[in-house]
């Protein structure tokens, strides 16, 4: 058993707790209901606890630093609707978890059932944030992350992601950026308590996640060419930031796995190493779904966990001179062996859409991150039948050290879209 989560139960009497439950991912919404009620009664009344485990965050502690769209965009969640208390339990049949408070009978309750597996102390991650951001006009031709990866190249062959549907989790998306019409498939909220709120029109509580959106999927015009697959579409999922977190990005990774999408980008975690994530990322591979997580912005010798987990794909940054940029995190880990980010992409001076109809420039591993999820869906739609694994390995072969950059920041370097698209083929045995 987990000694912090027996201390954290011992000091405040409860605790929240992830737990991987030990059945097969993918059970009906039915059978999910029915292990909710079956479980409840090891898991606490969640206003027992306040409704807020340690660490959660508040929107009055997230005020200082944000922009302004964040300050509103967070308000906006907290007061716009009723809040409805979350579940004793919460069951996310598509991950094959459950995610509530107990107590030490509770916890003891969880160790015989047999419906369990491992028991995990519940983490809160945060959003990994810009380390820099400058507002710009709309772009003039293609951005220079989109040519670094040889997405044109993909595009010439008549693939640009067409058919693919990318889980995007984020702060949300301004689904009337012009840049974005026709990339917003799907769109949810999860309001604090991490319930899902009435279906509306798509938008964004901070610049975040239309940034990251329009680096995907942003369509091609007037407003330049920053999107990586401008047919891709988009299953968006406003999950952070404020409140019970962990209850947001579960139900918004779940929802997107409902959707259909292949392939989840997400630029989120919490400095150090924990395997409390790992059932997820388990999960997600057990449905074929590839992750693609920003490895963090704290510098050579860290990085944030699940993105140093080392069954996704860990994403670095680069700028344009082919240097690894000095804020991207690169950690080597011994249990098990490896080294990440496993790549690194375009993070540094990027261009891509804002709300409001506006444009910016951000730096930061979140920037590189939709890179490569703009990348494996340009692979999909040329290989649809690929799988995640098969993506993966594609990308991570087809990357190279180059310019200024050292394997023990760039890992493998940069990946070239052209070079994925024939590894891809040549490992499917498919004809170029």
């Amino acid at each position: 058993m987990d000694e912090e989560l027996m201390r954290i139960i011992h000091q405040d009497g409860y605790a929240q707790v992830l737990v991987e439950l030990a059945v097969n991912v993918g059970m009906t919404k039915a059978a999910a209901a029915e292990m909710q009620t079956s479980m409840a009664d090891m898991f606490l009344d969640p206003s027992v606890t306040g409704g807020r485990p340690p660490g959660t965050v508040l929107t009055s502690e997230l005020a200082d630093g944000l922009s302004f769209h964040a300050k509103v965009g967070l308000k906006h969640i907290a007061n716009a609707e009723q809040l409805v208390g979350p579940p004793r339990v919460r069951i996310f049949p598509n991950l094959g978890l459950a995610l509530g408070y107990v107590d030490a009978a509770g916890l003891a309750g969880l160790g015989q059932a047999a419906s369990v597996g491992r028991v995990f102390r519940a983490e809160m991650p945060n959003l990994i944030r810009p380390v820099r951001a400058r507002a710009d006009v709309a772009p003039n031709g293609i951005s220079w992350g989109v040519q670094r990866i040889g997405a044109p190249a993909l595009w010439a062959m008549g693939f640009r992601g067409q058919g693919v549907l990318v889980g995007h989790v984020d702060t949300g998306v301004d689904g009337r950026h012009p840049a974005l019409q026709g990339a917003i498939q799907h769109f949810v909220e999860f309001d604090l308590n991490g319930e899902e709120m009435p279906e509306k029109e798509a938008w964004d509580s901070d610049d975040h996640g239309t940034h990251t959106a329009g680096t995907i999927a942003g369509r091609q015009g007037t407003f330049g060419a920053f999107g990586v697959a401008p047919e891709a579409k988009i299953a968006s999922a406003m999950v952070i930031e404020g409140g019970n977190v962990l209850d947001r990005i579960l139900g918004g990774i779940e929802w997107s796995v409902d959707k259909g999408a292949q392939i989840v980008s997400a630029s989120l975690g919490l400095p150090g190493q924990s395997q409390v994530f790992q059932p997820l990322i388990n999960a997600l591979r057990r449905r074929n779904v590839l992750p693609v997580f920003a490895v963090g912005n704290e510098g050579p010798g860290t990085s944030r966990y699940p993105g140093n987990y080392s069954n996704l794909l860990s994403v670095g940054a680069s700028d344009s001179g082919d240097n690894v940029a000095g804020f991207s995190g690169s950690q080597r880990f011994l249990n098990p062996p490896r080294m990440v980010p496993d790549i690194v992409a375009p993070g540094a001076n990027i261009i891509s859409c804002i709300p409001g109809g506006n444009y910016a420039r951000l730096d930061g591993t979140s920037m590189a991150t939709p890179h490569i999820a703009g990348l494996a869906a340009l692979l999909l739609s040329a290989v649809p039948g690929a799988s995640a694994n098969d993506l993966e390995a594609a990308i991570q072969d087809a990357a190279q050290l180059v310019g200024g950059m050292s394997p023990q920041r760039a890992n493998r370097g940069i990946p070239d879209g052209s070079r994925a698209l024939a590894l891809l083929q040549q490992r499917l045995d498919l004809a170029p």
